[in-house]
């Protein structure tokens, strides 16, 4: 019998997520971020259900646009990093995908190369994140150089990415926009990540790129209208496997941290820290056992938690276990651990097997 934890990915409430972006952004074109494994959830999968309802899709590296093409998918497929050497270009070229273009380096490998088929190019302006990106003084000239290029075909996107759109009050989001109207180049446009397509509907432009919300998460930090309908994809599931009573004063797990105030009854879970659970979960961290709340109780182990069912009578061996998912939210957990969902769905090992569970 397997080992039961487990990631499930409901299909059909990531595709609900995609319509939901859409409602919000009817006029733009939808870039779906799938970078980092599908944030954890396993990119063959994600990209083959999301390819027919999408416009294109974004991934980091060329390794990860590698892994695509190899699983079938067909859909365009953007270099958010760009390449890291030159010979990458005409790995790309051959696989079709598309080319961020960053810096000089970037530029000049690509102006230099010998293509058969000129690449379609998103130009990174750097409108305040400080990561990536041209200058906005020196983005006319490198849109100049690429329209002038043989290599990059004419429909140039220019792009930018926002540092606290997350925080619907930002200033600082308000004079990133500001800087990228006030390019006024010849090209279509992309700015809104999720937080953007949610909270910041003057920065839709011609694309959007959302990632986190068409995972069924908010990266809102209150909670925002536009958010309420998303459905959460993945719920990480495992079983009871071990249930004991201890008397009060006992201890449970690692350091002894965990101290009995009364009589209790254990239930030892099968995942872990080496399943993607979190290791800095406190006690108060929930998690739903039969569809009812429950503690955890201890250290998390690499392979199992221990909870306190002392008020759950009824828990027997085999019982589910939802550590989040429909009725227990990733953001939850994520504030008990002092982490981000992000963080905790994209760090899920190969050893938690997803298993599509609705269509």
């Amino acid at each position: 019998m397997a080992r039961p934890n487990q990631a499930e990915l409901d299909l059909g409430a990531l595709r609900h997520n995609v319509s939901v972006a859409r409602q919000l952004a009817p006029q733009s074109k939808m870039l779906a971020v799938i970078k980092a494994n599908a944030y954890g959830h396993g990119a063959p999968i994600i990209a083959t259900a999301l390819q027919s309802h999408v416009d294109a899709l974004g991934v980091a590296c060329l390794e990860e646009a590698l892994e695509l093409r190899d699983c079938g998918v067909t859909s365009p497929v953007l270099l958010l990093e760009g390449v890291f050497e030159e010979a990458e270009i005409n790995t790309a070229a051959q696989l079709g995908l598309w080319l961020t273009i960053g810096n000089e380096q970037q530029l000049k490998w690509l102006e230099d190369s010998k293509l058969t088929t000129p690449l379609h190019c998103w130009l990174k302006v750097n409108t305040g994140m400080n990561r990536l990106g041209v200058a906005p003084d020196q983005a006319k000239g490198y849109h100049r150089r690429l329209t002038a290029s043989a290599n990059a075909a004419t429909d140039i996107v220019t792009y930018t990415h926002f540092a606290t759109a997350d925080d619907i009050t930002s200033q600082k989001t308000h004079d990133q926009i500001a800087r990228f109207d006030a390019l006024s180049l010849n090209a279509l446009r992309s700015a809104a990540n999720s937080a953007g397509v949610l909270a910041w509907p003057q920065a839709h432009y011609e694309w959007v790129r959302p990632g986190y919300m068409l995972y069924g998460n908010s990266p809102l930090l209150v909670e925002h209208a536009n958010a309420r309908s998303l459905k959460p994809v993945m719920a990480l599931t495992s079983a009871v496997i071990s249930l004991r009573d201890i008397p009060t004063g006992e201890t449970v797990g690692y350091d002894a941290k965990w101290i009995a105030e009364r009589a209790s009854k254990i239930a030892t879970v099968a995942i872990g820290y080496g399943d993607g659970y979190p290791r800095q979960a406190t006690d108060s961290t929930p998690v739903l056992i039969n569809g009812q709340r429950a503690s955890l109780a201890g250290r998390v182990s690499m392979d199992m938690i221990t909870v306190d069912v002392t008020d759950l009578p009824q828990v027997q061996l085999g019982d589910e276990v939802v550590l989040w998912g429909k009725g227990l939210s990733l953001a939850e957990v994520a504030h008990c651990a002092n982490t981000t969902g992000y963080e905790l769905t994209t760090r899920m090992p190969a050893r938690t097997p997803r298993i599509v569970v609705s269509e």
